[in-house]
């Protein structure tokens, strides 16, 4: 039995070049880096995603050695700036029983701040100056009574599981693709699909399989009462608890624990299937039929509605 060829006569050629410059990486490294947050997305990234060279080139520099430098050059940092867990300073801290006068503080304290302003500005936009007011300088105070927030212990809290559950819809999409192209007997089209979501999936495996978790640093038993001050320019962040728990803000930091060295080199490995996939794909579609070309950009364009949400 003969199987029909659909668009076996049309003389068509997509511009895969257009294709792969359309399809940015930035997406899906938004994607990839927020995976150690949600329940369960490490074992979800089988699919045919775009961006598979702008993946490649970041997160190949977290492997460190003179090989994996030479195949994704560039600086070598730690995995918690990678993945933007670390790497901004808050602002100044002044204790107010303890006399603490530190002039940086950590990530933490950057993430309050921040967190406070846009609560600041949320209750900003609600009210309006009244006629014949005048708009007088931008200042904000925020108090933070840090004893009465819920303790997590050292663990980070995740996002339930049925949050990453989106990404069934572009695994079943370039499952069905493949399958469609195998079908009509459409090898190249079936292999290079496949070929994505195999490098996808590994990647997403690998680099979802860190450990992410708080470290803290303990103070004194005999230190008194935290309460201190976050000051910044126009802003002061005030925070009241005890110095154990005042502490977690201002010095306390994420670490994402990806086993080590041997972590690092099988990052690079996969980092450098990214590569190859993106290189091989980009040689060989237009060698597909044009049904082929079709199903393996529409497998692309469903990977990248999903990864954009």
């Amino acid at each position: 039995m003969s199987i029909y060829l659909p668009l076996n006569k049309v003389s068509l050629t997509l511009d895969t070049s257009g294709v792969m410059g359309f399809f940015g990486g930035e997406e899906a490294l938004s994607a990839m880096s927020t995976v150690h947050l949600y329940r369960g997305r490490r074992w979800l990234g089988w699919y045919n995603s775009p961006g598979s060279y702008t993946v490649a080139k970041k997160f190949g520099q977290l492997a460190n050695s003179r090989f994996w430098d030479g195949i994704f050059p560039g600086p070598n940092p730690t995995p918690e700036e990678m993945f933007g867990l670390d790497g901004l300073n808050g602002p100044r801290f002044i204790g107010v029983f303890s006399g603490t006068d530190m002039t940086t503080t950590g990530h933490f304290a950057y993430l309050t701040v921040q967190m406070a302003k846009e609560v600041q500005m949320a209750k900003e936009t609600k009210e309006q100056i009244p006629p014949g007011g005048r708009m007088t300088s931008p200042f904000s105070l925020s108090i933070i009574d840090v004893d009465k927030k819920e303790k997590q212990g050292g663990k980070v809290p995740m996002m339930k599981v049925y949050h990453a559950l989106c990404a069934v819809i572009p695994i079943a999409s370039s499952l069905v693709t493949c399958l469609v192209c195998a079908f009509v007997r459409d090898w190249l089209g079936f292999g290079l699909i496949v070929l994505g979501m195999v490098s996808s999936g590994l990647s997403c495996f690998v680099i979802g399989s860190g450990k992410l978790h708080f470290q803290f640093s303990e103070p004194s038993p005999y230190a008194p009462q935290g309460d201190g001050l976050l000051l910044m320019r126009n802003d002061v962040v005030i925070l009241k608890g005890a110095e154990k728990d005042v502490t977690s803000i201002t010095k306390a930091k994420f670490v994402l624990d990806m086993g080590g060295d041997e972590k690092f080199n099988t990052i690079g490995v996969c980092s450098l299937l990214l590569l190859s996939q993106f290189l091989i794909q980009l040689l060989l579609v237009p060698r597909a039929t044009p049904f082929g070309q079709i199903m393996f950009l529409s497998s692309l364009v469903v990977s990248a509605v999903e990864i954009t949400q």
